[in-house]
């Protein structure tokens, strides 16, 4: 086994899991994980939600410092890496310097996402990717009474019903025509909307905001339905791949960093994982931002790079969000064509399951507040396999009989 250096540019959950899988495979000694932020790995779902409640709630770290240390990865942070030289096989570090490497690994993720004409240098307009923007919007939201939220996806809600649960005045302006669009299925957006509203929030769709600034403040939002004056906002309207570095050394991206099936990009010595990077899926490719999605593709990367079997990337996505009240779990996607959705309400008040067919085939399944439907269909649809039609809608037959292997 080559004993050459990997170096691992981004240490969110898909970098520090890709670290893991190669400690314990033994090479955690040939590891350099460089990270841009000042601070050691963290976990980021609780950034929206526990996190904005707490005024002195840490940062719930990965890993500890020690554990690095002892498995004798060399971790740099506040490194950011600027310039890829793929000739010479090295990274330029912002603040000087270079580190070589062997075998590179990209796990830059995302971005907050900005519209067209918009600043963030108004002091009451927030995003929340980071630790650090997390810490600046719970001081701020400690001096305000009403959240404006600009875009009604999983980052969106989930602070709104943090806010909502802080007794804030909260409004969700959403430019789609369904809260969550491009993630879950119209259904579960309706049943979404509709518990939101019944807790309080206000939410508007088809809403898009132009904004007014007044000095250093962002004043006025005003959409088709009227005008809004703002106290704070959140720019929740989705991310985009922290790709310009490899662009700029010329590897493909497109809308990602392109990778085939074992995580490779164009350049043989460079694999990408996690949010950023965009993999083979049928006849295209996908990209998917979630926890899961970045540590697979770690596991799978640390395969590869130790010259491993030649598995192929096939994943099951699932998915998930804590939106007050309401716990989300989705597994599968929907492929292009017509959809039979089939509806069963959950246990409790408010709980429900809904399954995607396409062909007769179960290709989706979501959840609210029903964690064990949602895990017996994920595993059904893991093993490829579909829950009888006729026995679906049956409320009377309990979900895990209904699911159970004949």
């Amino acid at each position: 086994m080559s004993d050459e250096s990997i170096v691992i540019v981004g240490a969110g959950h898909a970098g520090v899991q890709l670290c893991a899988s190669l400690i314990e495979a033994g090479q955690g000694h040939r590891v350099h994980l460089l990270s841009a932020e000042q601070e050691l790995p963290y976990h980021r779902p609780p950034l929206s939600k526990s996190f904005l409640k707490q005024a002195k709630e840490p940062t719930q770290l990965l890993r500890e410092a020690a554990w690095f240390e002892r498995a004798g990865v060399q971790l740099s942070l506040g490194q950011m890496v600027v310039a890829i030289d793929r000739q010479a096989k090295t990274v330029t570090l912002r603040h000087g310097g270079s580190v070589s490497y062997g075998q590179l690994v990209l796990a830059t993720g995302t971005r907050a996402r900005i519209p067209p004409a918009w600043s963030l240098e108004a002091t009451n307009v927030h995003v929340l990717r980071t630790a650090r923007d997390a810490r600046v919007l719970r001081q701020a939201l400690q001096a305000c009474s009403a959240v404006t939220i600009l875009g009604g996806g999983f980052i969106g809600l989930e602070v709104a019903a943090t806010c909502a649960s802080l007794g804030k005045q909260v409004r969700v302006l959403e430019a789609g025509s369904r809260l969550m669009g491009r993630a879950v299925s119209p259904a579960l957006s309706d049943h979404v909307v509709r518990a939101h509203r019944a807790a309080g929030i206000d939410i508007e769709l088809q809403a898009s905001a132009r904004p007014q600034f007044h000095g250093d403040r962002l004043v006025r939002l005003t959409t088709d339905f009227g005008q809004h004056d703002v106290d704070l906002l959140l720019v929740a309207v989705g991310a985009q791949p922290e790709s310009d570095l490899a662009q700029a050394a010329g590897l493909r991206c497109d809308d990602g960093i392109v990778v085939d099936a074992q995580l490779r990009t164009s350049d043989p010595h460079i694999l990408a994982i996690g949010d950023g990077a965009r993999f083979p899926w049928g006849q295209a490719h996908l990209r998917l931002e979630s926890i899961q999605n970045a540590q697979d593709q770690a596991r799978l990367a640390a395969s590869t790079l130790l010259g491993g079997p030649a598995a192929l990337y096939r994943p099951m996505p699932w998915f998930w969000s804590e939106q007050g009240a309401l716990r989300l779990q989705m597994v599968g996607l929907l492929e292009s064509g017509p959809v039979e959705t089939y509806r069963r309400e959950g246990a409790q008040p408010g709980a429900l399951s809904l399954f995607h067919y396409q062909q007769g085939i179960l290709r989706c399944a979501e959840s609210v507040n029903a964690p064990a439907d949602y895990l017996v269909a994920r595993k059904w649809l893991e093993a490829g396999l579909s829950p009888p039609l006729d026995r679906l809608t049956d409320l009377a037959i309990p979900l895990r009989a209904i699911l159970a292997p004949s």
